[in-house]
């Protein structure tokens, strides 16, 4: 039994609610059950040095957590003058996650930067950011749509992410904390809304797992990204 009681293959209650901030291009707050993340998409007309002249489009991420997003106060790491490393670790995974989404070339020579600041945490941040992230920077690009800015979408395929793992000898999609915090074998896994993988991180917390294991999990992390890519498309509609 899963200590919220939902099924081994049953996700959390996801709500995307878009237009939450005024000032952003493209903006959400999405919900994962008690995770709940901000996310917003801000369109500049510049683009990293590396790749100025090349006529291609960026698409980046930053993510941050808020001090109370725990149940337990974290110092802000502004106040410390650094960005920790799990911190660094995760928005460049958001920011590469959604790259493979897009086609750069038709995004043209701008850059979209998408926020991702966690309100609260009860597991699977990073995975709700980059869901999340996904329909703010969808929102951002259908304005540069709509001005004309941009002719064709750039937006190929749909980017969500999802965690499974192994908990009490048992695969389960989309852990929250309790389960998060104890599980045998813990993953990240990203895809695009057609079923294909951009990235999965997988690792033995406490116990090795097998091939037909990773193979259950792939199989809940398809059935969960299906979900959530439904999701967004009923966001952004």
């Amino acid at each position: 039994m899963r200590p919220s009681g939902r099924n081994l293959d049953e996700m959390r209650a996801v709500s995307i609610e878009t237009g939450f901030t005024k000032h952003a291009e493209g903006s959400c707050l999405i919900k994962m059950g008690d995770t709940h993340v901000l996310c917003t998409a801000t369109i500049e007309d510049r683009v990293p040095p590396f790749i100025k002249g090349s006529g291609l489009g960026w698409v980046t991420a930053e993510y941050g957590m808020l001090p109370r997003a725990t149940n337990t106060r974290m110092r802000r790491e502004a106040a410390s003058g650094k960005q920790g490393g799990r911190t660094v670790e995760i928005q460049r995974l958001i920011g590469r996650a959604l790259r493979a989404g897009v086609d750069r070339v038709a995004l043209g020579e701008r850059q979209i930067t998408v926020d991702c600041d966690v309100i609260q945490a009860d597991g699977g941040t990073r995975c709700a950011s980059i869901t999340g992230g996904w329909v703010a920077l969808r929102l951002a690009v259908n304005k540069l749509m709509k001005t004309g800015d941009v002719i064709s979408d750039p937006l190929v395929d749909p980017v969500a992410a999802v965690s499974c793992g192994i908990y009490a000898g048992q695969p389960v999609l989309d852990l929250d904390y309790p389960e998060d915090s104890e599980a045998g074998v813990d993953g990240n896994f990203i895809m695009t809304g057609s079923g294909k993988l951009i990235e999965v991180q997988m690792s033995a917390e406490g116990s090795v797992f097998s091939r037909p294991q990773m193979d259950q999990l792939m199989d809940l992390a398809e059935k969960g990204v299906g979900e959530l890519a439904a999701a967004q498309k009923a966001a952004t509609a």
